[in-house]
């Protein structure tokens, strides 16, 4: 009987000091002003719940606070905007007192000299040098030419194989971009450098504790390891024979005038991990949700292939594609961007308020995160009839798919804004779309039973 009193005693404190923690965090931010809803404990804040729960989590905290509300995510307080006309305001006027807000976790990892963490010149000289890999005529010369050979070889050896399709694509979006950032060493690199890569990636979305056994510990070893193996292939391309090469890190590492933005070593290694990591997500969860779609709906895969076949039809058998026959890919990137906003790969995007300013009434402080979250808009049915149903056509209006918002998004202000919400992956976007168009029309003229579900293995929820 003592030893259960005990118990219980205990039971009691424990439960006493974990309610006196979590009402002195609330107490801490109970600001005048400031908008309703939870922060949760010290240090940790919502995370857990913010990672675990996901939509249902946002569902939650929106029932009962509204759709502005605060709460503690990924180590930063955070203001979370659910609000469609709040959202376009931020989106809109990024300029006035907002800045990307990237979580501590990923700027730790990804580099201070990464694009997301400078501002004013250093922004512009980096934002410069990315968007020089990615001008039209680097990705007419370079990148059209490389990631189109890249996906013949990778795909060739699919015939008859059980494919782990999550694992396939994600190794297929690391390996391309590799291939882009150092076509001769890709190879020999690769075996060495994918294992960190995935390390830190798991590391830039978690707490930024470091302790033993965590994400952010091994996501910070990770990047010492992928810098090493970085500055090892510049010092060997330095002391090589070859002056030119014609890829990525050749071209951050020109010292001529046909490079406007010269970098340091240690930029030129954190725009590259920029680079990888940009499009990496994106690319690969885009490309395995393409093939669920696709695989469970044989009219959108019909017309995917009668796109291809045509575009082949003008073509000799081994002939690339060019330009011109990506432009033509309209149903193709119809597709794209119906997985993209079906699967909501990109739920929102952050940003960081420089100084303290009123949004919707409230106050928000100054270095406060903004998360402007759009999934939901996705599947409004005012903007998408029917909008739990894979429908590219929604995209095509007297079959031409209409763009405007630099060539990418539909005429639709909401839905361009969404899609700027949804996309909001930097220099990694153009690079996403055509890696995206080439592995389509890859896997449309391939055989059709390889959309066979036996013949893919997906994530358990997908495949009966």
């Amino acid at each position: 009987m003592g030893v259960f009193m005990v118990i219980i005693g205990l039971f009691v404190v424990v439960f006493c000091v974990c309610a006196a923690v979590l009402r002195w965090n609330e107490m801490r931010y109970r600001k005048k002003g400031l908008p309703p809803g939870t922060m949760g404990w010290p240090v940790f804040g919502e995370t857990t719940e913010f990672l675990k729960q996901g939509p249902n989590f946002m569902k939650n905290q929106r029932a009962r606070y509204g759709s502005l509300f605060k709460s503690h995510i990924l180590g930063c307080p955070t203001v979370v905007s659910m609000d469609p006309e709040l959202n376009r305001y931020i989106l809109m006027n990024e300029a006035k007192g907002l800045v990307p807000g990237y979580p501590q976790s990923m700027l730790d990892i990804l580099g201070k000299c990464n694009i997301a963490a400078v501002h004013g010149g250093a922004h512009k000289q980096m934002r410069g040098a990315l968007l020089a890999l990615i001008s039209p005529t680097m990705i007419r010369q370079q990148l059209l030419p490389k990631i189109d050979g890249f996906m013949r070889f990778f795909l060739s050896n699919w015939d008859n194989e059980v494919i782990n399709i999550q694992d396939k694509t994600k190794e297929m979006a690391f390996l391309s971009s590799l291939k882009q950032i150092a076509s001769a060493e890709s190879s020999s690199v690769a075996q060495e450098f994918m294992p960190e890569f995935f390390k830190l990636v798991l590391g830039t979305l978690s707490l930024p504790i470091d302790l033993p056994g965590t994400n952010y510990r091994r996501g910070l070893k990770a990047r010492k390891n992928i810098l090493k193996i970085l500055g090892q292939l510049i010092e060997q391309r330095r002391d090589g024979k070859e002056s030119s090469h014609r890829d990525m890190l050749g071209y951050l590492m020109r010292n001529d005038d046909s490079n406007r933005h010269k970098l340091s070593d240690d930029e030129i290694i954190d725009q590259i991990i920029t680079i990888l990591y940009s499009g990496y997500e994106t690319v690969s969860t885009t490309s395995m949700m393409a093939v669920k779609y696709l695989h469970d709906h044989p009219a959108v895969l019909e017309e995917l292939r009668k796109e291809h076949v045509g575009i082949r039809a003008r073509k000799k058998a081994d002939e690339q594609i060019d330009w011109n026959d990506l432009k033509s890919m309209r149903f193709t990137r119809a597709v794209i961007f119906e997985t993209s906003r079906l699967a909501t790969i990109v739920n929102g995007v952050l940003r960081k308020t420089t100084h303290e300013m009123e949004l919707n009434g409230f106050v928000i402080p100054k270095g406060w995160r903004i998360y402007v979250y759009t999934r939901e808009v996705n599947y409004d049915p005012y903007l998408y009839p029917d909008p739990l149903a894979f429908n590219p056509w929604r995209w095509m209006v007297s079959k031409t798919l209409i763009f405007s918002c630099n060539s990418f998004e539909p005429m639709n202000e909401t839905q361009c804004l969404n899609l700027k919400g949804l996309m909001d992956t930097g220099q990694g976007l153009g690079i996403s779309k055509l890696f995206l168009g080439i592995w389509r029309r890859h896997q449309a003229m391939s055989r059709e039973g390889a959309w066979d579900c036996r013949n893919f293995y997906f994530p358990s929820l997908f495949c009966n």
